[in-house]
Parts: structure tokens; C-alpha cells; sequence
């Protein structure tokens, strides 16, 4: 293994900066460094989707000196960083700790190659892929990513393939429609992705693959005659995304002649932890 260098965290940012440029992010996000001394250096990076206290502790046993999540902390903004909330004593702790934060969120679900990329492939689609819904700006950027399976394959399939290719939480994914139905074209959005339905259904693909589906906007989209539905964990969609941009990041600072070490964050932030089956004791 390489020998492990140092650099500013300034120059980290500007890489990160440069991957996943903070303009293409969504008017109401909130990206970039969100706490650390750009003039730290750092050594040891690590990735994870949420900036909870499990992903802390994790840095800090680590010694990063750096976390990389996709996940903002604070969405809509503060007036307080006081360590009288969550949120308050995720940035003290990390501060004592001496690890900075970053967030790459809506800027890195439309990069090229981003989130969803990273999900294409995790989910099992092969070849070029291409944007769902293309940046105005830029067609080869935009929400979500359309591909193709290697060949055709019954639903039930291609949501087995998505399973085992998906980091396991508590439940399973969630289908809908005909299971013998034979697919082969896919459109995946990492994270929510209900405001894609429509954009899906004009695409005329065979099954969108997303997170956070809802009861009406997904039943009416099937009646609609939209393509079938595979509705995985939000964090699920997106933790493919972390070692790609460990690997990008990681690659742009050596061309630079610097070796950092990173890591992928092994909590599972799900927010849903069991399900009834788990918790009932008749169930055993």
C-alpha cells in the first residue's frame, strides 16, 4: 500500500468541489463544508449517506479527519450550533475530534457519474446509461439514470438481482406489479423519487426502481399504465454512491501526486430498524 500523505483540507474541498460542483445543486440544498479549518491536513477520509452520531463515533474510533456524507446536516439552515441538539452535537464533537464535514447532495445526484449511476450498476444494469430527466444545461447530467439489463428477465428477477446487489436494512424491497412481467429496460433514482413517476412512464421503460414511493402517486401511476415498481430504502439507493466517490476522490488527489486513506462507513443509518416479523416473538 502507498504510503499515506497530507493536505490541506482546502485543497480536499476544491476536489470535491470539482466532482460534484456545488451550482448544480437545488436552490433549497445546502452543500459544501459545513465545519473544519480549511487549513487542517487530512489524511483519512471517511463516506457515509447521514451525518448521524453512529457515523461520528465511527470517524472519531477511525481518526478521520474528514467525513464525506451525502446527506447535508443542516438542510434548513440554523441559528445555533449549540450542543443542546443532535445536530448541534454532531458538529461539537467532530470539532473536538479535529474532523472536518462535508455534504455532496443533489449536486452529486446529478454529477455524470453520480448517485444514481452508482445504483445502476449495484442494481445490475450494464452499458452506457443516461440521464432520466437531463440538466438543461447539460444532457449527459440530470436525475436518475436509464440502462438496460444484460438480458430480458421476469420482474420477479430483476427485483431478486436488486436485493442482493442492495446493502440489506430491515425490510425487504417492495414491488409492484405483474412479477412474471418480462423486463430488460430500467430507470433507478437514488433517494425519493415519486416526482420521477411521470417522467419514467414517458420514457417507456419496464420497471423504475426509486425509494419513499407513495400509496396514491404510485397506484395512480399503474393505473396510468406505467412501468412496474421496485421501492428500495432511501439510504439503500444511495450508499452505492460513497465508494464511487471515495474511489473518484481518492484518484483525482494522487494524479496530484497525494495519497489519502479512505473509507466506506459501515453503519446502516436507515432510518427503519425492524419490522413487525423481527419484533413479533410468534414469528420464531
Amino acid at each position: 500500500m502507498d504510503s499515506i500523505s497530507s493536505c490541506a483540507l482546502a485543497e480536499v474541498v476544491a476536489r470535491l468541489d470539482a466532482l460534484y460542483d456545488p451550482s448544480w445543486a437545488e436552490s433549497w440544498d445546502a452543500v459544501g463544508l459545513v465545519c473544519g479549518d480549511p487549513e487542517q491536513p487530512v489524511r483519512k477520509i471517511l463516506f457515509a449517506v447521514d451525518p448521524v452520531a453512529v457515523v461520528v463515533d465511527e470517524a472519531l474510533a477511525w481518526g478521520a479527519d474528514l467525513v464525506v456524507t451525502h446527506h447535508p446536516l443542516y438542510l434548513r439552515g440554523t441559528t445555533s450550533v449549540a450542543a443542546t441538539t443532535f445536530k448541534g452535537r454532531v458538529v461539537h464533537r467532530l470539532i473536538r475530534g479535529g474532523a472536518a464535514l462535508y455534504a455532496a447532495h443533489t449536486n452529486a445526484d446529478v454529477a455524470d457519474p453520480g448517485v444514481s449511476d452508482a445504483l445502476a450498476r449495484a442494481v445490475g444494469l450494464t452499458g452506457d446509461l443516461r440521464p432520466l430527466q437531463p440538466a438543461a444545461d447539460d444532457p449527459r447530467r440530470g436525475l436518475g439514470r436509464i440502462g438496460d439489463l444484460p438480458a430480458p428477465m421476469p420482474l420477479r428477477e430483476f427485483a431478486a438481482l436488486a436485493a442482493a446487489g442492495l446493502p440489506r436494512t430491515a425490510a425487504p424491497l417492495r414491488v409492484a406489479g405483474d412479477p412474471d412481467r418480462t423486463v430488460r429496460t430500467v430507470a433507478v433514482c437514488g433517494g425519493a423519487g415519486d416526482s420521477l413517476l411521470g417522467t419514467a412512464r414517458a420514457a417507456g421503460v419496464d420497471v423504475f426502481l426509486t425509494a419513499d414511493l407513495r400509496h396514491h402517486p404510485a397506484g395512480e401511476h399503474l393505473e396510468a399504465g406505467g412501468p412496474a415498481l421496485v421501492d428500495a430504502s432511501h439510504w439503500a439507493t444511495e450508499w452505492p454512491w460513497l465508494a464511487d466517490a471515495a474511489e473518484r476522490l481518492t484518484s483525482a488527489l494522487a494524479a496530484g501526486g497525494i495519497t489519502v486513506e479512505a473509507r466506506v462507513s459501515g453503519a446502516v443509518t436507515d432510518a427503519w430498524t425492524a419490522t413487525t416479523t423481527d419484533l413479533d416473538p410468534r414469528a420464531s
